[in-house]
């Protein structure tokens, strides 16, 4: 599978549901640069039947900090996609992680700590350009 521009939809952001916390400084570094450029330059990778953000969890933090209402975003049938698996960086501590143990994290209300979970996916996400005027209006 590879994505395009096209695979591209913009969701509502009080829909999605991140698993992962993130690094501030992380997340600040890439705000400043999103202000910068005046919108979204890449999606986020968004499980489509339960809103679980799978990559994209700092640019969902500036969608919040900025009070943006939807976000640029590919959907995926995550359980059953064969071009995305997921493992566990070396320094979280766990051996291992499924994607049925990343959704439920996500609908448990709690999250794993930053870098826990390590997506891979067969096709790079593609680059966009989102204004973040349209991503403040509802539709």
């Amino acid at each position: 599978m590879s994505w395009d521009a096209d695979d591209v939809e913009l969701v509502s952001l009080a829909w999605l549901k991140p698993h992962e916390q993130i690094k501030t400084r992380n997340r600040d570094k890439l705000l400043d640069m999103t202000i910068r450029w005046g919108g979204f330059t890449k999606p986020l990778l968004v499980d489509s039947k339960s809103g679980v953000i799978l990559d994209g969890h700092h640019r969902h933090s500036i969608a919040i900090e900025l009070e943006l209402k939807r976000v640029p975003a590919i959907l995926i049938d995550y359980l059953t996609d064969d071009s995305i698996s997921v493992d566990v960086w070396p320094a979280s501590g766990l051996d291992g992680l499924t994607k049925e143990e990343v959704i439920s994290m996500s609908l448990s209300g709690e999250l794993f700590p930053p870098k826990t979970s390590r997506h891979t996916i067969a096709d790079d996400l593609p680059p966009i350009h989102v204004l973040l005027d349209v991503l403040e209006q509802d539709s």
